[in-house]
């Protein structure tokens, strides 16, 4: 679990940082007292620099209701805490609308730019023109392989391809022969590039579902009628955590024995590893995309630097199991896992 530690580091970087500040300076009593300083202001809220007041927007195609975007959330605030930044967030699943929100916060001059480019042939217009007027965009989560063509300074999360054949893989090592893929938000390319991804390694058959996302009872009926009509499947994969336990459901209401895998982590995800009712997770650390993102913008717009080297900063995957999820539970209850 080479993970844990740092998403746990990433918490408390601005407390770690200070302390390290601190020992170093040992021979200093007036750096020392600087860096206990920084320290306590981190940790109580306040700003650890005194940088001039800076105003950042993140904008994202989640739904409503999603615990995953909370978790972006939670790491960008506490980044913005930090580092003097007002934080403002907006979002909406269709394209259009979110380029609409996006063009808002250019109208509203903000200093820095994060979004997600999930429907990215609705986005690339906003995102150049963002550029255009002088504002940097960071892309978080959706959209690795358009981040640097549209002009953004880097993205943040994994590579969705990637993380479907960490799945395919670790369904191989089960032993699984037929899975279901349930994709929730149609036009979603990462979510088509994760089931692709997964049916590229795994030796086995992959089938995809498409669900309305938003509407949970639907949801859990098109999951529980497929599996009653093939008895074949023994694996359903879902692409968000708060879909798991819907799948559980679904799959306890048909009478199917398949074991329920999903992507992203929540406590009632942690809760499941660690009882069996699902098998595993694929971590691709949200609280990091949010928190990395807005410290990327800051040190962008305080001293020109870019992280990446023109390539993305990955925060995923990584895949969580029964073993891993007692160490994570603390985390996802406080919503930073």
């Amino acid at each position: 679990m080479a993970r844990v530690g740092t998403g746990a580091r990433a918490l408390t970087a601005a407390v770690l940082a200070a302390a390290l500040g601190a020992a170093m300076a040992g021979c200093s009593g007036t750096g020392g007292l600087r860096a206990e300083k920084r320290a306590a202001q981190a940790a109580s809220g306040h700003a650890a620099v005194n940088t001039p007041r800076m105003t950042f927007a993140m904008v994202t195609h989640s739904g409503d209701g999603d615990t995953f975007w909370d978790i972006v959330q939670n790491g960008a605030k506490q980044a913005a805490v930090k580092d003097n930044v007002k934080f403002l967030y907006a979002h909406n699943e269709e394209g259009k609308e979110q380029a609409q929100l996006v063009q808002s916060y250019i109208d509203q001059k903000v200093d820095g730019l994060i979004v997600t480019l999930a429907k990215p042939d609705a986005m690339k217009s906003v995102v150049e023109r963002a550029e255009k007027a002088g504002i940097p965009v960071i892309t978080v989560n959706s959209g690795s392989a358009e981040s640097k063509k549209f002009g953004a300074l880097t993205h943040v999360g994994q590579d969705e391809t990637i993380a479907g054949q960490a799945v395919g893989e670790e369904l191989n090592k089960r032993g699984r022969k037929k899975a279901l893929c349930v994709l929730h938000e149609q036009g979603n390319v990462g979510h088509e590039q994760r089931c692709d991804g997964a049916a590229d390694t795994f030796d086995g058959k992959l089938e995809k579902i498409y669900v309305e996302g938003t509407n949970m009872p639907d949801v859990e009926s098109s999951i529980e009628a497929k599996l009653q009509s093939d008895q074949d499947i023994d694996t359903v994969l879902t692409l968000g955590a708060p879909f798991a336990d819907t799948a559980s459901q679904a799959a306890e209401q048909s009478g199917s024995k398949a074991e329920i895998d999903t992507f992203d982590l929540n406590a009632k995800v942690a809760a499941g590893l660690q009882d069996g009712t699902l098998g595993f997770a694929v971590d691709q650390q949200p609280y990091l995309q949010g928190y990395e993102a807005v410290d990327l913008l800051w040190l962008q717009r305080y001293n020109a630097d870019v992280l990446g080297g023109g390539k993305p900063v990955l925060t995923g995957p990584e895949i969580v199991t029964k073993d891993d999820a007692k160490k994570l539970a603390a985390f996802t209850k406080r919503g930073t896992r």
